[in-house]
């Protein structure tokens, strides 16, 4: 074991980072689609929404921690026969995940701030407002977040794809690094 990883795959706190966020992300995106549905009001969109909010908080502190780890513990070397341009599309693919991922939350904590709405955290706490009350920001700052949504959607299932192509068509360890180690 070298850095707490094996030398051909993640160690386990990277994986487990990887899998409870890969969850929230897979959770959230599609919640964040259907509470935009236009025309869609009253209590159970109210819950919905504070629920993508509690969720949204929970990956900051979580997209925090895997972008420490994954800097002070690097990657699995990928394997020697892949090429140079599918080794700067995992590279782009995996850093433009981590910018979005660390960039999106706090494009919806300002937004919200700005409508102004409260964000309970799963009904235990409610965040501070970071900022003061400005809706015509608000819209655009939502109409940006939901826009990163969809580059992030976009990136996950590039992501999924070329680990599924990795696993079935290559038949490398790729995939299995993130799984089992």
């Amino acid at each position: 074991m070298i850095d707490g990883r094996t030398s051909a795959g993640y160690g386990l706190t990277a994986r487990s980072l990887h899998w409870v966020m890969a969850a929230l992300i897979l959770f959230n995106l599609p919640l964040g689609v259907a509470i935009a549905r236009p025309g869609w009001t009253g209590p159970a969109h109210d819950w919905f929404y504070n629920l993508h909010r509690s969720v949204g908080a929970l990956i900051i502190p979580l997209i925090v921690i895997r972008l420490a780890w994954r800097l002070t513990h690097p990657a699995p070397p990928l394997p020697d026969d892949m090429s140079p341009l599918q080794r700067g599309a995992a590279l782009a693919t995996h850093w433009g995940l981590y910018a979005l991922l660390l960039l999106q939350p706090f494009l919806g904590w300002v937004g919200t701030s700005a409508f102004p709405a409260p964000i309970p955290v799963f009904g235990l706490f409610v965040l501070p407002a970071i900022w003061p009350p400005d809706r015509p920001l608000s819209d655009r700052l939502l109409a940006v977040h939901a826009g990163v949504g969809l580059t992030i959607a976009a990136l996950v299932t590039l992501h999924i794809a070329a680990a599924l192509y990795h696993h079935f068509w290559r038949n490398d360890d790729v995939l299995m690094r993130m799984v089992h180690g």
